[in-house]
C-alpha cells in the first residue's frame, strides 16, 4: 500500500464529519494543498460542481481546508486527470453510481496512478466499494467484479438491518467475505494497521458475524 492512509466511508446522512473521523484527517493532512474529488456522475456537471464544493465544506468546517479543489468528470482529459491524481494531497472518491465511477477511472487511465499515490485516498458510498480488489455487484447478477485494489477488501455501504440486498450480499459472501458498513462508520488503513470507527458487520459465508479490524489486513 503506498497510500499515506487509505479511508473507506459508508455516507454521512448529516454532510458533516463525525468528530472521531475528523480527528483521524486532520493528524494525517498536515498539507493541504490539492483536493481531488472524482466523480460517481461523470456527466452530471452542475452537480458534481455543487458536490465538490459542499464536500470542501466538510473538511474546512473542521479546520482542514484545502488551497484548491477540483472534480474529475467526463469535462476532464486524462492529461490533466492524471495530473491531478499525481500532485493530489487528497485523492476523495464521491459517492453515486458505482459502475459509472469505475468505468470513469479506467477510461481515463486512472488505475496506475491511483495505485502509486502517496496521497490520503478515501471513497464514500460508491467511492469505498471501488477501492476494494473486488466490487459486489448486488444489484442483477450477484457476482464480484474487479475494483481498483488499493485494498483487499469488500465493501457495501448504507448497510441498515432487513435492507433488500442483504441476501445478495449473503450470496456473494459464499465467495468472497464483504464489510457492510453503517452511515457514519469508517475503516481507515495505514501501513499495517487497520481500525474501525462506527458501526461494521462482517458476513461471510452467508453468515452475520461482528466485524473485526483484523479482518482489513
Amino acid at each position: 500500500m503506498n497510500a499515506k492512509l487509505l479511508g473507506l466511508f459508508s455516507g454521512f446522512p448529516t454532510h458533516h464529519f463525525t468528530d472521531e473521523i475528523a480527528q483521524v484527517l486532520r493528524s494525517n493532512l498536515g498539507r493541504r494543498r490539492s483536493l481531488v474529488f472524482i466523480s460517481a456522475f461523470p456527466e452530471d456537471y452542475a452537480q458534481n460542481d455543487d458536490d465538490s464544493d459542499g464536500m470542501h465544506e466538510m473538511f474546512a468546517e473542521r479546520g482542514m481546508a484545502f488551497d484548491e479543489h477540483h472534480v474529475i468528470d467526463r469535462r476532464t482529459r486524462s492529461a490533466d486527470a492524471v495530473k491531478l491524481v499525481r500532485e493530489a494531497d487528497c485523492i476523495f472518491l464521491m459517492g453515486g453510481e458505482v459502475a459509472w465511477q469505475i468505468k470513469l477511472i479506467r477510461d481515463l487511465g486512472l488505475v496506475p496512478f491511483l495505485l502509486a499515490s502517496h496521497a490520503v485516498i478515501l471513497g464514500v458510498s460508491a467511492g469505498s466499494m471501488n477501492m476494494g480488489r473486488y466490487v459486489a455487484e448486488i444489484w442483477e447478477t450477484k457476482t464480484l467484479y474487479e475494483g481498483i485494489g488499493l485494498t483487499e477488501i469488500t465493501v457495501k455501504a448504507h448497510y441498515r438491518k432487513d435492507e433488500w440486498f442483504i441476501p445478495a450480499l449473503k450470496e456473494i459472501s459464499m465467495v468472497h467475505p464483504v464489510a457492510a458498513m453503517e452511515d457514519e462508520s469508517a475503516i481507515f488503513l495505514q501501513g499495517g494497521a487497520a481500525w474501525k470507527l462506527g458501526n461494521i458487520h462482517w458476513i461471510d459465508k452467508g453468515e452475520i458475524k461482528d466485524f473485526s479490524p483484523e479482518r482489513c489486513r
